[in-house]
Parts: C-alpha cells; sequence; structure tokens
C-alpha cells in the first residue's frame, strides 16, 4: 500500500457534475481520497467509486450534518492511511486549484504551530446570478492570521484528532466552532493569498440565498451558545446585530406605531440608509455594491430566523435539520 503523507476527504449530497468536478481536482498520482455521501439519489457514490474515490454512505438513521460526515471521512482515511499527517477537505461542489497542496503544504512545514490554512475560494460563475456574486464577495477575507476557515482547507491530523474533531451535531457553522478549541489549544489558523477552490453555488433565486443566510444566522446562535463566555466572545456581536436589527427594532418601531403615533413608521427610514451606507463602503460596479449593501441589511432578518430557530431547538429538545439552499 502506498503511504501518504496528505489525504483529501470531500463531502456532498446530489452534487452530480459538481462532484466530478471536485473529485477529478484531487484524484491524481494515486491519492488517497475518501467520498463522504449523504443518502444522495443521483448516483453519487457510484459514480465517485468509478472515480477511484473510497465511498463511505452515512448511517441514515442519525441526521446529517456536514460535521458529521467529515469526521466520518477523516476516520475512514486514517483506518485506511494510517501516517496520515495532512487532510485537505473539500465540499463536493468544489474543485481543487492544482497550485493549492504544494503551496498550502509549504506553509505548514515552515509554521509548525498553524494546524489549518485555508486560501482564496471563488465562486465559478460569478456571472450567473448575483446570489453568486455576493458569496464571492463574501469569501475574500483578510489574509493572514485569522480566528476561522470554511469548508475547504488544509488541516493537520495531530491538531484535528487532539481536539476531537468536528462537532458532529452542528447543522452549521462546524467549521469556525472548530478552530475556536483549535486555538484554544495553542494552534493557529492562517488564511494565505493564494488560490485555493473554485465552488459553484448554483443560486438563481432569492429563496436559496434567504436559506443560506438563515443558515448563517444560526451558525452565528450556535457559536455564540458554545463559546460566547469571554474572552473568545465567539459570535456574540454578529449574534447581536441580527436580534437587533432583524427583531428588536422592528418590533419596537411597531409597538410605537400603535401605542403612540404612527409618525414612528417613519424610523424604518434607518434600513435603507443602513442600505446606502454600507453600498458606499463596499467594492465592485455600483450594481455589485448596492446588491452587497441590501444583502447585509436584509439579511438580519434572515440571520434572525436563524437564531430563533437555534434556540428553538436547543429549549425544545426538537432535532435539527439541515438548512439546504440547492
Amino acid at each position: 500500500m502506498t503511504a501518504h503523507s496528505t489525504g483529501f476527504v470531500a463531502i456532498g449530497r446530489n452534487e452530480g457534475e459538481r462532484l466530478v468536478r471536485c473529485l477529478r481536482s484531487v484524484l491524481h498520482r494515486d491519492s488517497a481520497v475518501v467520498y463522504v455521501d449523504s443518502n444522495s439519489t443521483d448516483g453519487s457514490a457510484e459514480r465517485a467509486a468509478e472515480l477511484g474515490a473510497r465511498v463511505v454512505q452515512l448511517d441514515i438513521s442519525t441526521p446529517f450534518t456536514a460535521a458529521r460526515a467529515r469526521n466520518a471521512g477523516l476516520s475512514a482515511l486514517l483506518e485506511w492511511q494510517p501516517r496520515i499527517e495532512r487532510v485537505q477537505f473539500v465540499d463536493g461542489d468544489c474543485e481543487v486549484v492544482p497550485t493549492w497542496l504544494a503551496t498550502a503544504t509549504a506553509f505548514l512545514a515552515d509554521n509548525p504551530r498553524v494546524a489549518v490554512v485555508c486560501g482564496r475560494r471563488r465562486e465559478r460563475f460569478p456571472e450567473r446570478s448575483i446570489y453568486n456574486r455576493l458569496c464571492d464577495v463574501e469569501w475574500d477575507t483578510p489574509v493572514g492570521e485569522t480566528k476561522a476557515c470554511g469548508g475547504d482547507a488544509l488541516m493537520r491530523v495531530e491538531a484535528l484528532t487532539g481536539v476531537g474533531g468536528y462537532r458532529d451535531a452542528l447543522i452549521a457553522g462546524e467549521e469556525p466552532e472548530l478552530c475556536v478549541r483549535l486555538r484554544a489549544a495553542g494552534w493557529n489558523v492562517w488564511r494565505l493569498d493564494a488560490e485555493m477552490t473554485r465552488h459553484d453555488a448554483a443560486m438563481t433565486h432569492w429563496r436559496q440565498w434567504w436559506k443560506r443566510t438563515v443558515r448563517g444566522g444560526y451558525a452565528f446562535a450556535a457559536g455564540a451558545h458554545l463559546h460566547g463566555a469571554p474572552p473568545e466572545r465567539f459570535r456574540v456581536r454578529e449574534s447581536r446585530s441580527a436580534l437587533v436589527w432583524g427583531i428588536a427594532v422592528p418590533a419596537l418601531l411597531l409597538v410605537a406605531a400603535v401605542a403612540v403615533s404612527p409618525a414612528a413608521l417613519w424610523a424604518f427610514a434607518l434600513y435603507p440608509l443602513q442600505v446606502l451606507r454600507l453600498s458606499v463602503e463596499a467594492r465592485g460596479t455600483p450594481t455589485q455594491r448596492v446588491a452587497r449593501g441590501m444583502s447585509l441589511v436584509l439579511g438580519k432578518f434572515a440571520e434572525a430566523m436563524g437564531l430563533i430557530r437555534f434556540h428553538y431547538h436547543r429549549v425544545t429538545g426538537a432535532t435539527a435539520r439541515l438548512i439546504e439552499y440547492k
């Protein structure tokens, strides 16, 4: 059996040709690739096996989460290749840029306290919709030491297993939550100024954007619940912002309009003013800047729904299900 120092874990559900592109980008030179499938009905698992990946089918008796899928993939990878030192996680709707692995591996070799390294994820078809374009802008995060990564990242197996891997039950925000625990254990997270992956969001309707933003709010609430205490105060600011702008301000203005004067409704002008301010601060064409401003303001209502959903699940003990936008 060929020994590998770096392995790949791809996860997906009904990704079709996107998964084929993903696996072809990492299946090379006898690479160790595990694909974890969450009950696809489009033949994804069979196609992955044909391409040469080892396939893991998640047990359908337990709710699917990306965190659970990644843990299952890592477990299978280590059982197959126990000497693996690094693992590149990639979502099934992404493809890894050819130059990425060498760049990221060299960085980890030179920086022994860095547990996670990520690069620039780009949207494959930003021109197809404003929602795809918004994703591309969202992923243009600052370079250097950072607090969190996304679903695509190269990680040290030693660090990942040392903190117990991903938190299985989280239905959103599992990567930032993992990074909180890695940093608490003395590891660092880094973002390089290098191309990493191409992502195919395939978002063409506002309902997809809305569901994706609700999922973001859920992730904020979960993160704040788990790690919101000082000194980390993880996701507290984001949760508070969604609570204030998505629930508290509208509720107070409506109450004031009924109890005091209908003139209080004029205060809703705060929202278009916020759109204007954020549009001025954004980058891109005028249309893109306005879209960014509107998405940040209207997104507070979707994020607030995510907050409510999380706390409903927490209080009632109801089973949390994936919030899928595709």
